[in-house]
């Protein structure tokens, strides 16, 4: 029997992923938060890691989001290749829609909600 991919399970694969990806920006954020730092040093935490490191991020997100398509199938019971050729479609359908929404929830937890809280903070300007 075939399940629909939920959206609290859609939320359980992407979220970690996402935060993963998206720590070139929020990391300053934090610390400022936190009070270990000013916000002149965290802009400048923030272009370096930006900048110099974003595709190490998105790398590290992107990893991240496999480990978790991987243990969401090994949790519906997809273990060995034998049921993954039989449940193929699923498996396909399956990850085109997380990458999709992946991408879409990045963009706008990055360039959405992450960079309001740094204007507001004051790192960015």
């Amino acid at each position: 029997m075939k399940q629909k991919l939920t959206a609290k399970e859609l939320f359980r694969i992407l979220s970690i992923p996402v935060v993963v990806a998206s720590l070139c920006c929020l990391s300053p954020i934090v610390i400022v938060l936190l009070g270990i730092s000013t916000t002149a040093v965290a802009a400048s935490l923030s272009d370096i890691l930006y900048y110099e490191y974003r595709w190490y991020f998105r790398l590290a997100g992107l990893l991240a989001l496999s480990l978790s398509l991987w243990l969401f199938f090994r949790r519906k019971g997809i273990c060995t290749l034998d049921q993954a050729k039989r449940r193929r479609n699923e498996i396909i359908n399956t990850a085109l829609i997380v990458f999709i929404v992946s991408i879409l929830a990045y963009v706008v937890w990055l360039y959405g909600v992450v960079e309001i809280i740094g204007i507001w903070l004051g790192i960015w300007g």
